[in-house]
């Protein structure tokens, strides 16, 4: 099961506009799509974001379809001062990095913030389960407009099974 959001009538108003939020309790990927042009900042929101696996969560963005490479990415996890884990991807933005189970929750944000033109920055942060801090960023620049964002897993594959997911735009 795929969830996909269709923004199309969706408009900027100068305001922080929200999408509808999204249960993560089952399929592989959330998408919100119809994200209006002009559009400078998407924050995506987790709340409780858990999966069946434990593939490293990432979010893509894109414009007409989802890009999924040529990403620069970084996520690390901190617990008691020390760093648990982390890595690069190039697949998308990463969410939580190396060292997921399947029980971990993830609750935080994504910010994605316009550069120029069709570039994307992404700053991370959140916890994973109250109990490890994640922090992480990267950066890409599509070839269009940006008008949609997922949430999904790098192997694609793992399942959603607790949380939510939203967005905002401005």
């Amino acid at each position: 099961m795929t969830a996909v959001i269709d923004g199309s009538n969706l408009a900027t108003t100068g305001l922080i506009n929200s999408g509808t939020a999204q249960a993560t309790t089952s399929g592989t990927i959330v998408t919100f799509t119809g994200i209006p042009a002009g559009t400078k900042r998407v924050t995506m929101i987790f709340n409780g974001v858990s999966t069946s696996g434990t593939s490293i969560l990432q979010v893509q963005i894109g414009s007409g379809s989802l890009v999924t490479s040529g990403y620069a990415s970084t996520t690390i996890r901190i617990a008691n001062n020390s760093s648990t884990g982390g890595g690069s991807i190039s697949t998308g933005f990463a969410i939580n990095s190396s060292g997921i189970v399947a029980t971990d929750a993830v609750t935080g944000t994504l910010i994605l913030s316009n550069v120029s033109g069709n570039g994307w920055v992404a700053s991370i942060t959140g916890s994973v389960s109250t109990v490890v801090a994640i922090i992480g960023g990267g950066a890409l620049t599509l070839s269009g407009t940006l008008d949609r964002i997922a949430l999904t897993t790098v192997n694609g594959t793992d399942t959603f099974d607790a949380g939510s997911v939203n967005i905002q735009y401005e």
